[in-house]
């Protein structure tokens, strides 16, 4: 079964002035468990529009996406919220920290927010900050960490709750070359242990890293296959 099916997705915005402005234009995907797919295209392309329906947060303006199963446009608020609790893990490029916790609280806290019993929460943290070489800093606040720490942090707390999609947007974006590269091997490695990862960059040294491509250009796929 697909981990993402779409099915004629599109998007479009109403305008002040009344016109309809097109986002996404008839898009058909279909993403299999343990892919790991790169989504690249320039500015204005819908990428961004097109992970925020991908999360569940945002939805399309027609078309179908089927979510580990889920036909997500049946699903009220509430069930959305619970699916993307328990089926997506996100990395942002701005790491997104709470700079006042340490990095163990700021893995542990969105599994207890999830109605995880705290010690497993924190358990749960400690074992996922180990895995991405940060077992030792666990007391450690964001501001104490480089860059590349603080994203693998970031990456740490997408894992901790076991989803079945990681979607990381622009992950290294503010990272340099060499730390950039060391961000990838970890997705390279969660990607080996099977969890499906859609990742969208700009930068082509960090699509390579993904097996395979999908190249948006003014609200529809323009290919979808192998790296080039």
């Amino acid at each position: 079964m697909p981990v993402v099916e779409m099915g004629a997705i599109r998007k479009h915005y109403i305008m002040p002035d009344g016109a309809s402005v097109d986002i996404l234009k008839s898009i058909d995907l279909i993403i299999e468990q343990g892919e790991f797919v790169a989504l690249m295209g320039h500015s204005g392309a819908g990428k961004s529009t097109f992970m925020n329906i991908l999360g569940l947060l945002d939805k399309p303006t027609g078309g179908v996406y089927f979510l580990d199963g889920e036909d997500t446009g049946t699903l009220n608020s509430r069930t959305l919220a619970k699916l993307r609790n328990e089926t997506l893990g996100f990395v942002f490029q701005g790491f997104n920290l709470i700079q006042k916790r340490t990095i163990l609280d700021n893995v542990a806290l969105p599994l207890m927010y999830a109605g995880q019993p705290h010690e497993d929460s924190r358990k749960r943290a400690e074992y996922y900050l180990g895995q991405v070489g940060l077992g030792a800093y666990l007391k450690h606040h964001p501001r104490q960490l480089s860059g590349g720490q603080q994203q693998r942090v970031a990456i740490a707390r997408a894992l901790a709750g076991e989803p079945t999609l990681v979607l990381a947007d622009e992950p290294t974006g503010n990272l340099d070359t060499k730390t950039s590269h060391e961000i990838m091997d970890i997705f390279s490695e969660i990607n080996n242990d099977g969890i499906t990862i859609i990742l969208v960059t700009h930068e082509q040294d960090v699509a390579n890293f993904a097996q395979r491509l999908v190249m948006l250009k003014d609200g529809g796929i323009m290919y979808d296959g192998p790296m080039l």
